[in-house]
């Protein structure tokens, strides 16, 4: 009897001891989850704020045109999007490029032109991409967006958080591979330096300052000096080098004569 009660008492244990072990694994798990989506959290709010500050909820109807390198471009952001631009060519003929809610079209002269799929996909991206860099960061939480926490950094003076962002291959269009890094003013909320890297055309890794910020009827416009650094540089690494001089400046990325449709539609 006193043996059977030891060899039951010691199964009973052992089990007991199995079930605590699963439950603390349990709560490990459940622990290191919730900081997971702590961190998400926090990195969402950061770029929440970024949004508001920018422009907030006036992008969900904004409309507006601007020019960009000779070329008339604008967003409608009513029932889905609209994104034209319209341009002469050397000829003199009129072309107009329409991007509406993912169906492109080009129009010569009011016609429209007949395009390939990879013509199509080369428009598009580069209209896209205007807009996209043009309202940043309205289209942060796109739900192609994947968005994280980089931490913190001091550049000239002054705190930033930093969020890396990458996108998914459904909705993150054709260089959905393309890595950006935003660093995000800590008492702005201003998105004052950018960076990315991106694989084609052998590669290359850009970096990004604001300046000559305007806000317009309460959306945030602001132009960027566009830097390079060489293949492979870490995007971390681009403040420091940008303080140190050690970037080249390639070109301007200016917006000029900036218009609030709306307010014009609404003067009419």
């Amino acid at each position: 009897m006193n043996r059977n009660f030891k060899i039951v008492t010691i199964i009973l244990l052992m089990v007991v001891g199995c079930k605590d072990f699963q439950k603390d694994d349990k709560n490990a798990s459940q622990t290191e989850k919730s900081a997971k989506e702590l961190k998400e959290e926090a990195t969402q709010a950061v770029v929440n704020e970024a949004i508001k500050a920018h422009g907030g909820s006036l992008y969900d109807s904004a409309y507006y045109q601007f020019l960009f390198r000779d070329k008339l471009f604008s967003f409608e952001n009513k029932n889905g999007y609209t994104y034209k631009v319209r341009s002469t060519d050397s000829l003199g003929n009129q072309i107009e490029d329409i991007l509406k809610d993912g169906k492109f079209a080009r129009t010569v002269n009011n016609e429209l032109l007949e395009l390939s799929k990879k013509d199509i996909a080369k428009y598009s991206e580069a209209l896209n991409s205007v807009i996209y860099f043009a309202t940043l960061p309205h289209k942060l939480n796109d739900k192609a967006v994947q968005k994280e926490g980089a931490g913190e950094t001091i550049i000239k003076g002054e705190d930033y958080d930093v969020v890396r962002v990458t996108f998914g291959k459904i909705g993150g269009g054709k260089d959905h591979d393309d890595v950006f890094m935003y660093w995000i003013n800590k008492k702005s909320h201003y998105i004052n330096y950018i960076a990315y890297s991106y694989s084609v055309n052998d590669g290359g890794v850009r970096f990004r300052s604001a300046y000559n910020p305007r806000t317009v009827d309460g959306i945030r416009f602001q132009d960027y000096i566009n830097w390079e650094a060489p293949v492979g540089t870490p995007l971390k690494e681009l403040p420091e080098m940008f303080e140190k001089g050690q970037l080249k400046e390639l070109s301007r990325i200016e917006t000029t004569d900036i218009q609030n449709l709306n307010s014009v539609e609404m003067v009419e």
